[in-house]
């Protein structure tokens, strides 16, 4: 019998897992989820856990529920290569051209002033449409597309 995927929850290993959780949330309209019963907020369910613990983990969720969630969990190690597996922000979904190029310069610049970078800029080629290739605030990869 074959398993039956319910959801799917994209993680992410990172130095700062709520920064990285909050940088998220603001590209993809995302929240943080309420945090557990019994507290008024993650930072007093953080307050918690065993020190070495404390700010070791962070999430956000799309509040409509079709996104998958994202997990943000903290490692000793930093990033050196290139991501195996990126996200792509759909944002210039159905447009070609100036006007699509239009619509991802707008969003790059949107996404700079949260702390992100361009990596590169892609012109439609004739066989693949525009994109923009781009880092989060901890150099993790993504696509504007």
């Amino acid at each position: 019998m074959a398993a039956t995927v319910r959801q799917v929850q994209v993680t992410f290993d990172c130095a700062d897992p709520e920064r990285v959780a909050r940088f998220w949330c603001e590209v993809l309209g995302y929240e943080v989820p309420a945090p557990p019963p019994g507290f008024d907020s993650w930072d007093a369910f953080d307050r918690t856990l065993p020190p070495e613990r404390q700010g070791s983990a962070f999430a956000c969720q799309d509040p409509a529920g079709v996104g998958p969630r994202l997990f943000f969990q903290r490692v000793p190690e930093h990033k050196v290569v290139k991501n195996r597996v990126h996200l792509d922000v759909r944002v210039g979904s159905g447009l070609v051209g100036d006007e699509r190029l239009a619509v991802l310069d707008a969003e790059r610049d949107r996404l700079i002033a949260l702390g992100a970078t361009q990596v590169r800029r892609m012109p439609a080629d004739g066989i693949d449409e525009s994109c923009i290739v781009m880092q989060d605030v901890e150099g993790n990869e993504f696509c504007l597309d």
